[in-house]
């Protein structure tokens, strides 16, 4: 196999859709009710560019983890929308005078806004609840069935088992769903085209198709990556705090003030990997891509497009890779 090259073209997969950004733009290609392809490009400023301080290592991952988050959503609600997933039946919105479906898009919008923000809201609680307290309770738990008391090192091993249990056992839920299951079929269309991309490969269907759909810098690898970084972290906080692990709602706290700092280190680990290819990293990486086998599925060509169209959108003025291949195939009509 070939030897690919680092690239800082990154992507998310959308609902009938692929976001995709480089250091110059950021683009998503959604495929309309008529069977077309839309490009839109999305106005990102980041605040890494505006102060330098932000792009320290470590900070830098925090800051890029917000932005990605809030850039990721406002994508999906826009491919929502164009391809159509958002539309009322067409026969009544024929009936309708302008004016009525003006309005009835703004009531849907300030639903599916408050939806959001409720389902935000419970989100972050389920995810302390679930990530944070029920794990401290099963320590807690089974130091009490054992009648020992666990080393550091393990109280923070434990607790993370648990947690990437539960993690893993949520992502094979949801992939059941089928609109969520041509998400991750988007997924593995996003990472096999930028394998196309790395490897210097003219960017077509054929080509596209025969990438690997695992890529070591998958935000499902950053997850697996923060789960990690955590038992490193959660072990040098009771080191130097060795009171807090004794108190429930206090060691709940002091995970949720860490964090931050998890972002941050799990974030520079992953570029890590992104950028070498070589034992550690192959190990480090392992985990995250064997996750991937839940978060991204073999794609159809019609999504191997939209991902071939939204790479080509963001591709720098500068290519990472030598992309003559690409003239090549535009003078020979593809």
């Amino acid at each position: 196999m070939s030897q690919c090259k680092y690239t800082a073209i990154g992507g998310q997969a959308l609902i009938e859709g692929i976001l995709m950004r480089s250091p110059e733009k950021t683009a998503l290609a959604v495929r309309t009710p008529d069977k077309s392809i839309d490009i839109t490009y999305m106005d990102v400023k980041s605040l890494r560019d505006k102060y330098k301080i932000l792009r320290l290592p470590i900070i830098r991952g925090v800051i890029s983890f917000a932005e990605s988050m809030i850039q990721g959503y406002k994508a999906m609600m826009l491919s929502a929308e164009k391809s159509g997933f958002t539309d009322v039946e067409e026969e009544e919105a024929a009936e309708k005078t302008e004016e009525e479906k003006t309005k009835s898009k703004e009531k849907f919008d300030k639903i599916i806004n408050a939806v959001m923000v409720f389902g935000t809201v419970l989100g972050v609680v389920l995810a302390v609840v679930l990530f944070m307290y029920i794990p401290r309770l099963a320590v807690k738990g089974l130091e009490s069935l054992s009648g020992a008391e666990f080393s550091k090192i393990a109280r923070s091993s434990i607790e993370q088992l648990i947690k990437l249990v539960v993690l893993i056992a949520y992502m094979y839920g949801v992939s059941l769903m089928p609109d969520i299951k041509r998400v991750f079929m988007y997924h593995g269309a996003e990472h096999k085209t930028i394998f196309c991309y790395e490897k210097g490969l003219p960017l077509t269907v054929e080509n596209v198709r025969k990438q690997r759909r695992f890529h070591p810098r998958c935000g499902t690898s950053f997850l697996i990556l923060m789960i990690l970084v955590s038992i490193i972290v959660s072990t040098a906080v009771q080191l130097i705090f060795p009171g807090v692990y004794s108190v429930v709602w206090l060691w709940v706290v002091a995970k949720i003030l860490m964090v931050p700092v998890i972002c941050g280190l799990g974030f520079e680990l992953l570029r890590f990997c992104g950028r070498y290819d070589n034992l550690f990293t192959k190990i480090v990486s392992a985990p995250g891509l064997w996750l991937q086998r839940i978060t991204t599925k073999e794609p159809a060509d019609e999504m191997i497009e939209i991902a071939i169209a939204s790479l080509r959108a963001v591709e720098p003025s500068v290519p990472d890779v030598d992309r003559s291949v690409d003239k090549e195939d535009t003078a020979d009509g593809e």
